[in-house]
Order: C-alpha cells, then structure tokens, then sequence
C-alpha cells in the first residue's frame, strides 16, 4: 500500500534530483523510495555518515549534506522509549 508524505527540500537539490531520475526512467518519489529502502535494508548503520549512498548523493546536490538536527525534548524522549518497551 502507498502512502503520501510530504517533504521539504532545497529547489536547486529536487530540479537536478528530479532530472536524474528523468534519465533513470524513474519519478522522483520512487528513486526516493529506492534510497530509503537502501538506507533501511540493512540495519547496519549506526550513523547517517555510515550510509553507503554518500557518494550517490553528492553526484545530485550541491555542495556537502547539510544535516539540521534538534535535541529532543525530555518529554519526547521519554515517549520514544516508552515506546520501545
């Protein structure tokens, strides 16, 4: 079953993200598709930087990844690994 998300990226990133997948014969949602189920195949990545789509990613951006992370709230922690039990 497919669901929609949607998600926010730099313009300049999605036009050449949106030709390469032009020339693979692919819509930007499924080479999307196709990077996170290689990201998450394998569950061996502990870290971002330790996934093996780094050098594919900078073929299509401009520049080094750019990661925007915010610490979690003591609340939102504590969700999450309540969750987890």
């Amino acid at each position: 079953m497919d669901a929609k998300v949607t998600l926010s990226f730099n313009a300049a990133v999605i036009e050449q993200a949106k030709a390469y997948a032009e020339s693979q014969g692919l819509s930007l949602s499924r080479l999307i598709e196709l990077l996170l189920q290689k990201v998450i195949s394998t569950g061996q990545h502990n870290n971002i930087e330790h996934i093996p789509i780094e050098d594919w990613v900078s073929m299509v951006a401009e520049g080094p990844a750019e990661y925007k992370t915010k610490p979690l709230s003591k609340k939102k922690k504590k969700d999450f690994y309540e969750s987890r039990k």
